[in-house]
């Protein structure tokens, strides 16, 4: 037998997890068995099932947490560190180890990222205080991490956009930006006149009335909670730009202000509560009164937009603001997936009101907010992405 065909019945055999079904009769030794066993922990394997993997981790017995803790250990020296985030998640969802996570020798093994943050989220409320501290650790790490990765991009692309805005070509003389107006003119340089002959100005336009405002109001619904947790990062990154006043709203059957906390995304965080219902009309009645200035106000809605018997009073309210002059975009998710489930008539009424409906990835977003504060064309800029933007007759591009 070759080489090549012994690592592929290999690695068959670490995918079909053995047992007399797998047909591969290949034997494992060394790492491969530690291995075969992380994943059977989890996952089984043809004779075992859900009964012999919680028996394997001890599920439900008492003193599950130190066996699971190594369990966690075991795979993070095994695997990559993306892989492991998938084990782990995976072992939380089929062995119910939510209430696990709550023990301190567990809390302290867990790999840090966007789904664990979710997760423990969801069990805040029902946190011992020394749990609470850890779990607001473990999300810490996640929102630095994702502020870390995202907060430049952000930053960069919506003060240009504001830069921008703020010079103009036809200035009045004492508007003038003369070195950037001399920049600007080189190529007329008459060097027997010793002088440029400035064909563009460049200078300073008027000053704004008013700040540029942003409010991102969120489902916080079940579905919707990785998109919660990117949007209460990118909140508190645009909170900190000078430039532009932020508003967070969060909404299920309630409505929650988080504007005040936006210096901590931890705050933030700890501010929702997953899960329930939602009532998007109380939150954009809740919202108007924040659009003080419609013209220069950008309204980004995050919602699956399943809304049932308030669908009509969530569609004329989105189309009042609309008409107020307020830069409206809906976002299906803001999650590295970008490919929700929704409510397509609501988003082809939306779409066919003119508002932009589409899903978003965390690193579109900065653009994103770029091309809205620019009062750019955002489905044209969403669809020349590649991103599945709504259209009126129900299709996506």
């Amino acid at each position: 037998m070759t080489t090549g065909t012994e690592e592929r019945l290999r690695r068959w055999r670490l995918v079909l997890g053995g047992g007399s079904a797998d047909g591969t009769g290949c034997a494992l030794g060394g790492q491969d068995e530690r291995i075969d066993a992380a994943l059977a922990a989890v996952y089984g394997d043809a004779e075992g099932g859900e009964v012999e993997r919680k028996d394997r981790l001890n599920v439900g017995r008492g003193k599950s947490a130190p066996k699971v803790a190594r369990w966690l250990a075991e795979v993070r020296e095994l695997f990559p560190q993306g892989t492991v985030k998938v084990m782990q998640q995976d072992a939380i969802e089929r062995l119910n180890l939510k209430q696990l996570l709550l023990e301190p020798e567990l809390m302290d093994a867990v790999e840090p990222d966007v789904n664990l943050a979710v997760t423990l989220l969801s069990l805040k409320d029902v946190m011992p205080d020394a749990a609470k501290e850890r779990a607001r650790s473990v999300v810490r790490h996640v929102t630095d991490e994702l502020t870390r990765r995202l907060e430049e991009p952000l930053r960069a692309a919506v003060t240009g956009t504001l830069n921008r805005a703020a010079r103009t070509n036809r200035p009045r003389p004492r508007d003038i930006d003369w070195g950037r107006t001399i920049r600007a003119n080189l190529g007329t340089y008459q060097p027997d006149r010793r002088t440029i002959i400035p064909e563009r100005l460049v200078g300073y336009a008027r000053a704004r009335r008013q700040m540029r405002s942003v409010t991102l109001c969120v489902d916080q619904s079940g579905s919707m909670a990785d998109s919660v947790v990117y949007a209460g990062v990118f909140g508190a990154v645009l909170a900190s730009l000078p430039a532009i006043k932020t508003n967070v709203v969060v909404y299920d059957t309630a409505v929650v202000d988080l504007t005040d906390q936006l210096q901590d995304p931890v705050d933030v965080l700890f501010g929702v509560q997953l899960g329930g219902g939602n009532d998007t009309p109380l939150a954009l009645r809740y919202c108007k009164d924040l659009l003080t200035q419609p013209e220069e106000s950008i309204f980004v809605l995050i919602s699956d937009l399943y809304e049932g018997s308030g669908s009509a009073e969530m569609l004329r309210r989105l189309r009042e603001f609309r008409d107020m002059g307020v830069q409206v975009v809906v976002l299906l998710a803001l999650d590295r997936n970008g490919k929700p489930s929704f409510d397509r008539q609501n988003a082809s009424a939306l779409a066919g009101m003119g508002i932009p409906v589409f899903a978003c990835t965390p690193e579109h977003f900065p653009d994103l907010m770029a091309a809205a504060l620019g009062r750019q064309d955002v489905s044209a800029w969403a669809s020349a992405r590649g991103m599945p933007v709504v259209h009126d007759e129900g299709l996506e591009g």
